[in-house]
């Protein structure tokens, strides 16, 4: 039953469509039919600007980091249960991700959960979320490409977190390795438009409002 209700809940925080919302309620548009058409953080600065692209940034991150920390609200029936408590945790976290790319709040019609899968590693190690993040702004600031930076991160998620979480290693190895295959099929079109060199650049710190 708890295993149940932390996959419901990390679902419905994950379906909570940001920029969809706040495309509709300060804009007037749906941003789901502007741009590259996805309803994500990327997208938001592409399309509304860096004002709505931070807030819709944040706020995706944050769906993450809240549910991968799902379980410590039920710690109390899982005192003395760690294998219990990652299983749940993963879950909660996976459930997230699939609700942010397919939102119940918006006919299941999201982004590719890239913020969110950020949010999750947040969550579970903040250390190899920081290391993650920086060889994102790394390739990103060199290239230009948000998809590439997204990408690149997600391959090396997996070495990153073998080497800093020591503990529960098998159940985390499936676990990085899956969602960095997530992240890494979700931008599927991405690839194909960096290979062909159709690909948008982008800057994030740009003065458009």
């Amino acid at each position: 039953m708890l295993l149940l209700t932390i996959i419901l809940l990390g679902y419905l925080i994950g379906s909570i469509p940001t920029a969809v919302w706040v495309g509709k309620a300060f804009h007037g548009i749906d941003i789901r039919e502007q741009g590259s058409k996805n309803a994500g953080a990327t997208n938001t600065f592409r399309v509304l600007g860096k004002r709505s692209g931070w807030f819709v940034l944040l706020v995706d991150v944050s769906k993450g980091v809240l549910a991968a920390c799902l379980p410590h609200f039920f710690a109390h029936v899982l005192i003395g249960y760690k294998d219990e408590f990652l299983i749940l945790q993963l879950c909660g976290s996976f459930s997230a991700v699939f609700g942010h790319v397919f939102p119940i709040f918006a006919n299941f019609r999201g982004g590719k959960g890239v913020a969110t899968s950020l949010g999750i590693v947040i969550g579970i190690n903040p250390y190899a979320a920081l290391v993650c993040l920086a060889i994102f702004l790394v390739v990103f600031l060199s290239s230009r490409f948000v998809s590439l930076g997204a990408i690149t991160a997600a391959l090396c998620f997996p070495f990153i977190s073998y080497f800093m979480i020591k503990e529960d290693a098998r159940i985390m190895i499936v676990f990085t390795v899956v969602l960095g295959l997530l992240v890494i099929l979700a931008h599927r079109k991405n690839i194909d438009r960096l290979l062909t060199g159709q690909e948008s650049k982008m800057n994030l710190f740009s003065k458009k409002a």
